[in-house]
């Protein structure tokens, strides 16, 4: 394979396709989330009735677009599809149930670990796939409007500080389990690089 007119090492070639499996379950699980906390808002919270819908419709958009681009570099998504699935819907119904607030550190704390794996999959690209990097680098901007909005109306509490701690290792932990450890890997792969 030869991207920006470079042969691509059989390792580099199962990083870009760990980025795509793992964008794309967390796209997936992030649809889940976000239509579980919409379908409670509806009575709950209607205020966040439009940011919850315009983000699922960006969530949305963002998983088909990593499934386009997957067929391009020989890559399928993760088994657990179904992991993310229960994890999403059960974590945005809680959340929701919760309260505004819970919603927002939800927000935070999943789209705050998203940011981060998001830069670190850019850095990687722009030194071997420009048009892959340019797509995850689109998406980047939308995902961090959406941790400004939820951070900008975040109230620091006790239990939104639970919220953002379990949310983040639940959000690593699934990204881990679903990709067998992958996840792992294509780190060591992306500073190896």
């Amino acid at each position: 394979m030869r991207l920006l007119g470079v042969a691509v090492t059989l390792t580099t070639q199962k990083t870009i396709a760990r980025i795509l499996k793992v964008n794309h379950a967390g796209e997936y699980g992030a649809i889940r989330i976000y239509r579980a906390q919409l379908w409670t808002a509806r009575w709950l919270q209607p205020d966040l009735v439009p940011f919850l819908t315009e983000t699922l419709s960006h969530e949305i958009d963002h998983c088909r677009r990593f499934r386009e681009s997957m067929g391009a570099y020989k890559t399928r998504p993760c088994h657990a599809m179904w992991l993310w699935s229960t994890r999403g819907w059960v974590l945005g119904l809680a959340t929701a149930l919760m309260g505004r607030n819970a919603v927002m550190a939800c927000t935070a704390a999943v789209e705050g670990k998203v940011h981060r794996h998001l830069d670190e999959q850019i850095a990687f690209l722009m030194r071997v796939n420009d048009p892959l990097a340019d797509l995850i680098a689109d998406i980047r901007i939308q995902e961090i409007e959406h941790l400004e909005f939820a951070r900008a109306r975040l109230k620091e509490t006790t239990l939104s500080r639970l919220i953002e701690a379990f949310v983040g290792i639940a959000t690593e932990g699934v990204i881990w389990l679903s990709t067998q450890g992958a996840v792992t890997r294509m780190e060591r792969g992306l500073r190896r690089l």
